[in-house]
């Protein structure tokens, strides 16, 4: 009979607790930490607090969140260092880190040894890529079981025994299928081959992935960023990141997969929050939509600007003391056209104008004997004879006001449109009554969205060193192109489904996206191994693809359970409040997700039965587990069971069918364990 310490789970558990009693130090050597002799001022000790603060919330230890969740075996020690062995004694130097305990984070004893490997280090790549095929220098990989944070169970593949039949993974199945109640959390233990590429591919390059229902694009995406981070900290630190998702529910959803992975500095927001020049008040039918969300509206507002610029008529005559300076108004309309043909800045143009005028006038000083410096040059520049000129010429814009008077006068529109809108669709997106000012107009999102194009045409909006961009699917051109402006000297990661596009301008093909955003040169990569949706459910969603995206590889399950699968036919919204409740007796989280029309009333039904419900966006509890979702609020949410309601009412609440069968494929799509489809009209013929 083996004895405890000879038990493999028990000195797991040993290392598991040292290594915890290992983050705890590490922890309060950072709380330790005395600033007061090293701030030369008190900008470098708030700044220093602040580091210190962020260190600490880093290194927390997170009581239900496994610290390792893996352990290599190398058949050759990759490090010459020594290092703690899985129960805790010394290895020998020539064994040293041949064994490694891969984790969310890195953990290091009081010597400075690794106990816990951060499962983005290039030493722990072989955790996600290795195989029977290649195996990568690994005799053994181990994965690991737990329970509440309990380590409970272990499972391990030799990878360099070829008498050992290759077999899937009952642990990382489980961990996969696991029921769900609160926030997305990350999936560092899961991370499959094909997604680890995506994931560790380079910061310099801006990737694009195309990927199914379940197919963990957004984790992939949220990885990334974790992995470019740690790869590329010191540059990113200065450049920034930034996550873009569709809403607020979803990036609430979202949230705590970064601060889980030890990464609290990475800012999130939707494109609306990007563009929020003015309060968005107003809607766009469809039709007023697409035409503002057209990239030919970038020309629009491009010829609307510089339609501002006049050529001058008059010299500009500075006078400095008892001498008068001329500059002549060919000379001035010379530098205007140079800068024009430039193509720089409206603002930075603007800027330079003054400067020109003025350089021009010290050649004159100099031929006639004087010696001016450029504090002479900024005099002049700042002369109200300059000022004057300059204001005439190229006067300042502001954004907003130019955008009103496209939108309120027809015949403003018409001139800087000819050739690029017809008629129709200039009448399409003129508002039908004036306005008196600019806050008092009711802003549309699109139109926000054309009031920061012309604002970085006068001034260029700041990059950031790497922006992810979340269901881009259903962004318009314009749209694109506005958080293209904010990647423009650093690289994106693109995610996104067509099937699932469900606005009337939503993405027709990726090379045609990524020219709006200003990346044509991304890598597009395609994800179709399913490991969130159960394969019966897929299965009965994909039959909506062919009238969806014709072109698209269908998700393939790689589930072993099929997941539980029913359509209902039903009389009235009790037999779906009854759906719920039996939803209710399974583990794990559950949506009911109708028809944006319907959710009053299955609200009221729900409240008569008695049954608590949450909103999108509200955080799911043990006690609280139901919420129910208005389909346009499904994409990118997943619960563990799904009551889905009248899919006709679904397809029937959208402007057109193909965008109306686009949304049901997103709401069939969201369940991880189950689906109950219940209707009691007929359902779409598609799905016959």
């Amino acid at each position: 009979m083996s004895t405890p310490a000879a038990d493999p789970l028990s000195r797991e558990r040993s290392h598991l607790s040292a290594s915890r009693a290992a983050l705890r130090a590490m922890r309060e050597d950072v709380e330790s930490l005395d600033i007061g002799d090293v701030t030369a001022n008190w900008v470098n000790a708030q700044i220093l607090e602040r580091q210190i603060g962020e260190r600490i919330k880093a290194l927390a230890d997170l009581s239900h969140t496994p610290l390792f969740f893996g352990r290599l075996d190398y058949l050759h020690a990759p490090g010459a260092e020594r290092a703690e062995g899985a129960g805790g004694e010394r290895l020998r130097p020539e064994d040293a880190y041949r064994t490694l305990h891969i984790g969310r984070r890195h953990v290091h004893d009081a010597d400075g040894d690794p106990m816990v490997i951060d499962w983005r280090a290039p030493v722990s790549q072989p955790f996600y890529r290795a195989s029977k095929k290649d195996p990568m220098d690994v005799g053994l990989r181990r994965r690991f079981g737990y329970t509440g944070g309990e380590l409970t169970a272990y499972e391990d593949e030799h990878l360099s025994d070829p008498a050992e039949a290759a077999q899937a993974s009952k642990l990382l199945q489980r961990e996969i299928e696991r029921p769900r109640v609160g926030p997305m959390r990350d999936i560092v233990a899961t991370i499959q081959p094909e997604q680890d590429e995506i994931v560790r591919s380079g910061l310099g390059g801006t990737v694009c992935v195309q990927g199914g229902p379940g197919t963990g694009k957004t984790a992939v995406g949220l990885h990334r960023v974790a992995y470019l981070l740690y790869a590329h900290r010191d540059r990113l630190a200065r450049t920034g990141t930034l996550v873009i998702g569709p809403n607020r529910s979803f990036l609430h959803y979202i949230e705590q997969v970064l601060p889980a992975l030890g990464e609290l500095s990475v800012r999130q927001a939707t494109v609306d929050d990007l563009v929020a020049h003015v309060e968005v008040r107003g809607t766009d039918d469809a039709a007023a939509a697409l035409v503002k969300g057209d990239a030919r509206m970038a020309e629009v507002v491009r010829r609307a600007l510089y339609a501002h610029v006049t050529m001058p008529s008059e010299p500009v005559v500075v006078v400095r003391g008892s001498r008068r300076w001329r500059v002549s108004a060919s000379e001035v309309e010379e530098m205007v056209r140079e800068l024009l043909d430039r193509g720089i800045r409206y603002g930075a143009a603007r800027e330079a104008l003054p400067q020109r005028i003025a350089h021009a006038v010290l050649v004159q000083m100099e031929r006639s004997g004087e010696a001016p410096d450029d504090r002479v040059q900024d005099a002049v520049a700042r002369n109200s004879a300059v000022k004057a000129a300059v204001k005439a010429i190229w006067p300042a814009v502001e954004p907003a006001k130019l955008v009103l008077r496209l939108l309120t006068d027809a015949d403003y529109l018409a001139a800087h449109a000819e050739g690029v809108l017809d008629e129709d669709e200039r009448k399409t997106v003129l508002w039908a009554r004036a306005v008196r000012s600019v806050k008092a107009a009711r802003w549309s999102a699109a139109d926000a969205v054309l009031i920061d194009e012309v604002k970085d045409l006068i001034d260029r909006t700041p990059s950031l060193g790497h922006v992810v961009l979340d269901e881009a699917q259903d962004l318009s051109p314009m749209q694109y192109r506005a958080v293209g402006r904010r990647c423009t000297t650093g690289s994106a990661t693109v995610l996104g489904d067509l099937a699932q596009g469900t606005t009337p301008w939503a993405t027709r093909s990726w090379h045609e996206a990524l020219a709006h955003l200003g990346k044509d040169d991304a890598v597009v990569e395609e994800l179709t191994a399913g490991f969130r949706v159960p394969t019966d459910v897929i299965a009965y969603a994909s039959r909506l693809l062919p009238h969806i995206a014709p072109g698209l590889t269908p998700v393939a399950s790689v589930r072993e359970n099929p997941g539980a699968f029913e359509v209902r036919q039903i009389r009235g919204d009790t037999d779906v409040v009854a759906a719920c409740a039996e939803s209710l007796t399974h583990e794990g989280s559950i949506g009911l997700i109708a028809a944006d029309a319907r959710i009053p009333a299955l609200a009221q039904a729900l409240r008569s039965a008695g049954i608590d419900h949450l909103a999108p966006g509200e955080e799911t509890s043990n006690e609280t587990r139901l919420t129910l979702v208005p389909a346009s609020l499904a994409k990118g949410l997943e619960y563990d069971y799904v009551v889905l309601d009248e899919p006709q009412a679904v397809v029937d609440g959208e402007p057109d069918e193909r965008t109306g069968l686009r949304r049901l494929y997103v709401a069939l799509t969201r369940a991880v364990s189950g689906l109950t489809v219940t209707h009691a009209a007929p359902l779409p013929a598609q799905l016959s």
